[in-house]
């Protein structure tokens, strides 16, 4: 057992004053909030304009002179985006929108003895309470989901924890909310586990985690290094703390808790009943016969597990854990796997350890508060992925040679430089690593994780800023570009794609093995269009200006890679994005790919049919708007609102194919011109990202990159549309 921080009185005032909060950037990307306590160290330290924004102030930024065209548009879009570019080089930017990260962090703390300031835990009450469903007061998986056990069973806890009493107006109504679904004991998977971390949910009702699949030899089929990364890291802590049965030692909070989340008596539920009970309103992905038989199996083990093998498999789980704290400075490789990771160590060593304090540290990094209180964030950030965006739209469209914007793209560069992997993890082969030298990771080099398609946009970025430019300092040398390239060169899967973050490793029948119910397609890589394109684009952009290093290899993979982008094609002309929402952010990159290989409108098939579907979906407005359920159903669902991102991508989408007829164009250009406001900025609207199929996330900073993009691209391709005709 851990003793759990002490508890705050109650608040009597959920909120602080935004004036005083800071965002603090180091060099390397590292973002982190911090709230002054003195007028004096207000002004020593004076908000700037990427303080307010985020924060959901007032910039105060004058009006810009109205477009005339849509270049005009876009550079008074890149006039107001440069505001938001820090120190550094790069754009940060919040990364919210699960419902389940928060409650990870604070169970997580709690249990590990380890407390919040003030302000803090001010501001993240605050933004449970303004993330309270309108109608039924409870929280769903994600910002825009209906309300789940999932969701508001652990957000009820946590706003407990955070010392919010049980008989505040939001908890009455989230508790009722709660009850009606079925109260805790239908929880899916991972709020069973958290839940019995707390020591609110018996250990007796989860399925079995066991740590000794870790003592597996590797060549095993379904050997767990065999599973997604995500997945992986997850279940490395969940096997360990699983294995010693952890939990929090019991407080009046926690004796209370048992009381409030369930609709019957905690001490007479019948514990083993519930590990397969599941609210229908979280279900997604039912278990399967064979993953049901095998926990039959591993259940029997538990009552007669043979200690020196659990022993073994918990020692084998832990050494992992620190080996993966070590590789990422103690980021992990998302919060989830964050957090159990520190309670796993909590556990072993202690508060007073190196381990503890640097898991403290870094637990700040995920932590971003916004107009609506503060959240955890999906990682550390999304930094490379913004920055790649920004710089590739402002070569493409010409804004990079206004001389305004020269200082701001030499830092991007900068910050490019830096952030590009120069060496492999520390512990590479011992913690089933892919080669992360020359690769770009998703948000910061700290991180260190090899990801795809941000390498491809990594190495895009830099090829731009430095071979199209003139006067950009050239400081991603040769070498170090080919190193990118040998990284991506290393991730093509049989099937010609890419996946995210390694290759494919295990079989597809290991996802009847799914354990969390409330998502999709977890338990291996997948190949991804959007992840293969981005390969394809840099690769081909690449042998433009290094035509002799690996042209035979170069060639024949993006020969493969097109030809599944071929094969992934639905038949009704798009292709399904995993990562963004949905068939209009896939489909863009696609297009782009077909693009680079002579295929497009007039010459292609493949491109000719996904401009249809396009045409079709395109609204009276002149623009598009689909909603994260097509990324559920994997079928394209109108959302109720047409989207200034959306439009962007599907008419991107039709300029890569080289579409000959401008009015659509013109129609989705004078849409998103009409959203523009005085300052050069664009109004945050629907949720941008997915991941998992169910579960929505936020890329704000696409609201600025994406349009910047479209309008200056579009107005030099609409010239030329009129020049020809002309």
């Amino acid at each position: 057992m851990y003793t759990p921080f002490t508890l705050e009185s109650p608040p009597t005032q959920p909120f602080t004053d935004y004036s005083k909060w800071r965002l603090l950037v180091n060099d390397g990307g590292r973002h982190t909030w911090h709230y002054l306590h003195t007028e004096q160290h207000c002004q020593n330290w004076p908000q700037t304009y990427l303080d307010k924004f985020w924060l959901g102030l007032e910039t105060r930024l004058p009006a810009l002179p109205p477009a005339k065209h849509a270049m005009d548009a876009a550079k008074n879009g890149y006039t107001f985006y440069k505001h938001l570019q820090a120190h550094d080089g790069h754009w940060p930017g919040e990364y919210g929108g699960p419902m389940f990260l928060l409650p990870g962090l604070v169970i997580g703390s709690y249990v590990s003895g380890m407390g919040f300031k003030e302000e803090e835990r001010l501001e993240m009450i605050r933004y449970l309470m303004n993330r309270t469903h309108p109608e039924d007061g409870g929280w769903g998986i994600h910002v825009e989901g209906h309300s789940t056990v999932f969701g508001t069973g652990l957000n009820y806890t946590t706003l407990r924890i955070l010392g919010v009493p049980a008989d505040h107006p939001v908890c009455v109504k989230a508790r009722a909310t709660l009850h009606k679904l079925g109260g805790a004991a239908a929880i899916p998977a991972w709020g069973k586990f958290w839940l019995s971390l707390l020591n609110v949910y018996d250990w007796e009702g989860n399925n079995p985690v066991p740590p000794e699949l870790w003592l597996l030899p590797d060549w095993v089929p379904f050997h767990p290094h065999r599973w997604w990364i995500h997945t992986r890291t997850v279940y490395v802590p969940m096997s360990y703390l699983y294995g010693i049965r952890f939990k929090a030692r019991e407080s009046d909070l926690i004796l209370s808790l048992r009381q409030e989340l369930y609709t019957e008596d905690y001490y007479k539920i019948d514990w083993p009943a519930q590990r397969n009970n599941v609210s229908k309103a979280d279900l997604y992905a039912p278990h399967s016969a064979l993953f049901d038989a095998i926990n039959l199996v591993l259940t029997n083990y538990e009552h007669c597990s043979i200690p020196p093998l659990r022993r073994a498999g918990v020692a084998r789980a832990y050494e992992l854990i620190v080996l993966e704290d070590e590789n990422t400075s103690y980021q992990t490789l998302g919060p989830v796997s964050k957090m159990f990771n520190l309670v796993a160590r909590a556990h072993v060593e202690g508060p007073e350890s190196e381990a503890y304090k640097m898991h403290e540290v870094k637990r700040q990094d995920f932590m971003w508060i916004g107009k609506d209180g503060m959240m955890m964030c999906g990682t550390n950030g999304s930094q490379l992925w913004d920055t790649g965006f920004i710089t590739q739209a402002l070569v493409e469209t010409g804004l990079c040679e206004l001389e305004e914007n020269r200082e701001s793209l030499i830092k991007a560069l900068e910050w490019l430089d830096q952030a590009q992997m120069r060496d492999d993890p520390v512990h590479y082969h011992t913690s089933y690593r892919h080669t992360t030298k020359g690769a770009w990771g998703f948000s910061t080099k700290e991180q260190g994780y090899t990801v795809s398609d941000c390498t491809g946009e990594g190495l895009k970025a830099v090829m731009y800023l430095q071979n199209h430019l003139s006067f950009t300092p050239k400081l991603v040398s040769e070498r170090r570009m080919c190193d990118a390239v040998d990284v991506m060169l290393t991730l093509q899967n049989p099937n010609g794609g890419f996946a995210s973050y390694e290759l494919v490793r295990g079989p597809k029948w290991l996802e009847w093995l799914n354990p969390a119910e409330v998502f999709g397609d977890i338990m291996i890589e997948y190949c991804y269009p959007e992840c293969t394109t981005s390969v394809i684009t840099s690769l081909a952009i690449f042998r433009k200006y290094y035509p002799n290093y690996r042209s035979k290899d170069i060639e024949q993979t993006i020969r493969r890679a097109i030809d599944y982008l071929h094969k992934a094609q639905k038949p009704e002309g798009g292709w399904v994005g995993s990562w963004g929402i949905c068939f209009t952010y896939a489909t863009q990159f696609a297009l782009e790919s077909l693009s680079l290989v002579g295929e497009t409108y007039e010459t292609s098939e493949y491109s000719r049919r996904a401009c249809e579907l396009l045409l079709r979906k395109q609204r009276a407005d002149g623009g598009w708007g689909e909603s994260y359920k097509s990324c559920e159903q994997g079928a394209w669902v109108e959302h109720e609102n047409t989207q200034v991102v959306q439009t962007c991508w599907a008419v991107m989408s039709l300029m890569y194919a080289k579409y000959p007829h401008p009015e659509p164009i013109e129609r989705g250009v004078r849409l998103v011109m009409s959203r523009q406001q005085p300052d050069g900025s664009w109004p945050q609207e629907a949720i941008e990202g997915v991941f998992n199929k169910t579960c929505a996330i936020a890329y704000p900073n696409f609201k600025f990159s994406f349009p910047i993009w479209m309008l200056g691209k579009a107005h030099k391709y609409l010239e030329e549309l009129r020049r020809v005709g002309a």
